[in-house]
């Protein structure tokens, strides 16, 4: 990521609540000039996506010509990185990218390019390292899977 993006100026985009574990792990490993920025989204409720996604806290900086690098949690069905994308669209970045902790391929429902994955992982709800059940579970440290 360093290489690809050096003399680009990126800015991450966490996506909150879930990304800022994650978030901020990756930023101690970013070695180039950039900045961070956060907004948040919804699609959840409990176990299951609504389907729908909503903006709660929205984007504040100005974005266009930079380029993006979105910084998720969790990709599943793609509905929040295609709803971001179009959203993004609106204020003309130059680029932008998607990294996420986490990708269940087998619940992807998009068509979706995904640049920078750590983990892809099985269709299993999850827990821990930022990821929550009805707000719960953010806090652990691990991540777990919920039975």
């Amino acid at each position: 990521m360093n290489a690809e993006l050096e003399g680009k100026n990126p800015i991450f985009l966490a996506v909150l609540n879930g990304a800022f574990m994650f978030a901020g792990e990756l930023m101690k490993e970013v070695t180039i000039p950039s900045e961070i920025t956060f907004v948040r989204l919804a699609s959840y409720h409990g176990t299951a996506t609504t389907n729908k996604v909503k903006e709660v806290l929205g984007l504040n900086e100005h974005i266009e010509g930079r380029h993006v690098v979105i910084v998720e949690d969790i990709v599943d069905s793609g509905n929040t990185m295609v709803s971001l994308l179009e959203q993004m669209k609106e204020h003309h970045p130059k680029e932008v990218r998607i990294a996420t902790l986490l990708f269940k391929p087998a619940a992807l429902r998009q068509e979706l390019h995904l640049d920078y994955v750590a983990l892809e992982i099985p269709n299993d709800f999850i827990v821990g390292y930022g990821l929550d059940y009805d707000g719960y579970g953010r806090n652990l440290k691990d991540i777990y899977k919920v039975k």
